[in-house]
């Protein structure tokens, strides 16, 4: 039988090809206007701000998938909480840092890293949303049943 956590496993492996995926997309397409605009320069910034995006979108599914494991499977444990909530510390402050060294170099186009950076987050949240919305996870597991 298919336990509430290995459905919910499921879910966000697929949110990450999913992700990734829509991710290849933006920074492809990213990369065309990035050249219409600045030329390759324009396409290195696009890249590298969809690469930040994904990375992003891949440590938060990490720390769920961890989060879970160091809880026990159970998402009411504050192992998990602080997992998951250390992980989203983590990604605020590695954020600015990394929109601060795209700013300071000058080889960018900072508007077209960080409008690949925005593309690609709705990109992961729109992947987010389609992967748990099929995922069909119980609200309850009927153990024993």
């Amino acid at each position: 039988m298919t336990t509430a956590v290995q459905l919910a496993n499921r879910a966000l492996r697929s949110s990450l090809v999913l992700g990734a995926i829509i991710t290849a997309a933006i920074a492809g397409v990213g990369g065309a206007i990035g050249y219409a605009v600045e030329g390759w320069t324009g396409v290195v910034s696009a890249l590298v701000g969809a690469l930040i995006a994904f990375v992003f979108m891949g440590v938060t599914a990490a720390s769920i998938l961890l989060g879970q494991k160091l809880s026990g499977g159970s998402i009411a444990s504050g192992a998990f909480f602080a997992t998951v909530l250390g992980a989203w510390l983590l990604k605020f402050v590695l954020f600015l840092g990394a929109m601060t060294v795209i700013r300071s170099i000058t080889e960018l186009n900072s508007v077209v890293a960080l409008g690949s950076v925005i593309a690609a987050v709705i990109g992961a949240l729109v992947s987010d949303v389609i992967a748990v919305s099929r995922a069909r996870v119980p609200v309850v597991d009927m153990i024993g049943s």
